[in-house]
């Protein structure tokens, strides 16, 4: 087991367990600095991580009948077929230079607009009351699914947006959507979007699995004492330490 790996799981699931973002947004860039991983490699083993440690999120918030079925429904109605055109796409032409640059590029985009996600947390629910005027519900369910196809491309270039992101989407359109709801529908989207755009990855060759393994060790423990410390820690004192990480590795992925 590689010691560095394990001990990188558990600061990515300490982050996660005390804010609830961050496990992408986060691996993919210690992925790329710290374990040298080429950029597709990277995305493809961090789609592993990401659905593995939400899977039990997902069906505990399933069994406290904290998630949104016909929401899930529709974000993956355009985010399965939208994560599997992408990584068509990648199989039709390989991971050439060209695509390690969009994925890179991709990848910092996702980050700088994980950190505007996480920072202007509060006046995201303002915003979409507000949109409510403009959006009639008959409309929404089409939305919804539009949203799910620009999820399924951007997790699936840059495995970044299932979380914060779709949280946020969800959140714009539905606002009237009880906060712990809006966590379950994210999460239950999330696990089949990641394992669905991981398996394209891993039939690009695009995952490192010996190493997965030792983060997932990390990650556990680390997401469980996360959660723990959660209530004792200010939370605008977390997400500025969490907005300036990912403000840094955007920065510095896409330069």
């Amino acid at each position: 087991m590689d010691g560095i790996a394990i001990a990188s799981g558990l600061g990515v699931g300490l982050i996660v367990g005390i804010t609830g973002v961050g496990g992408g947004s986060l691996m993919t860039p210690l992925l790329l600095s710290v374990f040298r991983l080429n950029p597709a490699v990277a995305i493809g083993t961090d789609l592993w991580f990401a659905s593995l440690t939400k899977m039990s999120g997902s069906v505990a918030h399933a069994r406290h009948g904290h998630v949104n079925w016909p929401i899930a429904r529709r974000l993956l109605t355009g985010s399965v077929p939208a994560s599997l055109f992408t990584v068509a796409l990648m199989h039709l032409s390989g991971v050439s230079k060209g695509w390690a640059s969009a994925l890179t590029f991709s990848l910092g985009i996702a980050l700088l607009l994980t950190a505007v996600v996480v920072a202007f947390k509060q006046s995201w629910q303002t915003l979409g009351l507000k949109l409510e005027r403009w959006i009639p519900e008959a409309r929404k369910p089409a939305l919804t699914v539009a949203c799910g196809v620009i999820l399924g491309a951007l997790v699936s270039l840059s495995s970044i947006g299932a979380g914060a992101i779709g949280a946020t989407l969800i959140l714009l359109l539905y606002p009237r959507l009880k906060a712990r709801d809006i966590v379950g529908t994210d999460i239950a989207h999330a696990v089949p979007l990641t394992l669905v755009a991981g398996i394209g990855h891993a039939s690009l060759g695009n995952v490192d699995w010996s190493l997965l393994l030792s983060l997932l060790i990390g990650s556990l423990p680390g997401i469980w004492l996360g959660a723990q410390l959660t209530r004792r820690l200010p939370e605008g004192v977390v997400r500025s330490l969490l907005c300036a990480s990912l403000l840094t590795a955007g920065w510095k992925v896409i330069h």
